[in-house]
């Protein structure tokens, strides 16, 4: 992340914890460094979700529709694909990101002192990954490529202490793949079904809730004036928001949502 001291912001700190997704025979989480999800948990089908009707929720199961298993499918496909430095294709999506950030500034290399700009931990950004795996950075280009304002904070009025924006990124990925779930074969919050409802209707819906996602965490920041001490608990705070905005009676797409506005 550049600091901008005309505005007088940005003093960034790198080092958030981000955990690892990987699951013990036990269920519960664990760290595991060289993994970036389970295969045991991914692995596992939908046959059904809960359809939410407009002003009450029906709590009947019905099965996928052929589009919504394919949809899913492929999200499914995308959430298991560690990201790894040694993939071409995985270094091109790197030199993507920072090109989408810094058009005018040339990238030194992979690994270079220049990462730690964008808000990775280190020069080599291949290291942040363990946990939310490539999904992650195709999040991250996405977003990158339509809101670039944010990545550069030379927008509006800027918090004292800044976030990372790259790790805080990251993080955003593990706290929407933990909203789904996908590792218990029954439903533990009705909010899992009615997400995985709307994502298996739009084949971009994960990539827009993630922006969404990012948006709400940002003014949640900025209006809680947070410190870096403080990113868990806006984190927190944005998961809530998005839950409550997914249950509501009249949202059907991610479009719905009331905090969809701040993309515009």
């Amino acid at each position: 992340m550049r600091s901008d001291r005309s505005m007088g912001s940005c003093v960034a700190i790198w080092s958030l914890p981000l955990p690892s997704i990987s699951r013990g025979s036990s269920g519960t989480a664990s760290t595991d460094d060289t993994t970036c999800g389970s295969p045991k948990w991914i692995g596992r089908g939908l046959s059904c979700v809960c359809i939410k009707g407009r002003g009450t929720y029906e709590p009947i199961c019905i099965n996928l529709t052929p589009l919504q298993e394919e949809r899913l499918k492929m999200l499914k496909s995308r959430l298991i694909v560690c990201f790894d430095p040694s993939r071409h294709d995985h270094q091109e999506s790197l030199r993507a990101l920072w090109s989408a950030t810094y058009p005018d500034e040339e990238l030194q290399g992979l690994i270079s002192e220049q990462w730690k700009e964008m808000g990775w931990q280190g020069k080599d950004p291949s290291t942040d990954f363990r946990g939310a795996g490539f999904i992650s950075l195709e999040n991250l280009i996405f977003f990158a490529r339509k809101f670039s304002w944010l990545l550069k904070k030379q927008g509006g009025k800027r918090a004292m202490w800044e976030y990372p924006f790259a790790i805080a990124g990251v993080n955003i990925t593990f706290m929407i793949m933990q909203m789904l779930d996908l590792d218990s074969t029954k439903p533990r919050a009705f909010v899992r079904n009615v997400l995985i409802q709307l994502l298996s209707e739009d084949e971009k819906a994960f990539d827009l809730l993630y922006c969404v996602a990012f948006m709400i965490m940002d003014k949640q920041w900025l209006e809680k004036n947070a410190s870096y001490m403080e990113f868990n608990e806006v984190l927190r705070s944005t998961r809530a928001q998005l839950e409550r905005e997914i249950l509501q009676h009249d949202v059907m797409r991610i479009q719905d949502m009331p905090s969809y506005s701040l993309l515009s």
